[in-house]
């Protein structure tokens, strides 16, 4: 008797392990990525404080910790989870979320504020081992979407 051999098990193996060989793009420089996170605005602190805490929590962020002093903001967005298929495979839960900062100071007549977002993915297994990683968001448009809702925010305080 002749016996076919495992063609979809193989296949699907080699789909998984040709997966990881796509080149990433080049890391940005660490001047590259300020430009991408930074901008200054020619209003006072406070102002531009209030307008990125505004702006994280319109973005669907919830804060976790603020301080106009250290001009700190750090916010989370709601997490997604659930099981892919790959994870019904290997009996694991993975959960997705963003993280924001925002650094935000006065250098001389302009306030100065730096963006960070690093999508968070977590899995855990049904035997209780867990990892995580965390993965900086490098896209230009988000950024640019951020900021551009900042400078409204800073625009609709300041026209009063």
């Amino acid at each position: 008797m002749n016996r076919m051999p495992c063609l979809p098990a193989f296949a699907f193996a080699a789909a998984v392990v040709s997966g990881g060989c796509v080149s990433m793009p080049p890391e940005p420089t660490p001047l590259e990525l300020q430009t991408l996170q930074s901008r200054e605005y020619a209003e006072d602190k406070q102002i531009v404080f209030s307008s990125v805490m505004s702006v994280l929590q319109d973005l669907g962020y919830t804060p976790t910790s603020a301080d106009l002093e250290t001009g700190l903001i750090s916010a989370e967005s709601a997490a997604q989870g659930g099981f892919n298929l790959l994870d019904l495979l290997v009996d694991n839960a993975t959960v997705v979320q963003t993280r924001a900062t925002a650094y935000i100071e006065r250098i001389g007549a302009s306030t100065h504020v730096r963006l960070s977002f690093v999508e968070v993915r977590s899995t855990s297994s049904v035997g209780g081992q867990a990892d995580r990683r965390d993965v900086q968001v490098l896209d230009q448009e988000v950024y640019q979407n951020a900021f551009e809702r900042i400078e409204q925010a800073i625009f609709v305080r300041t026209a009063n």
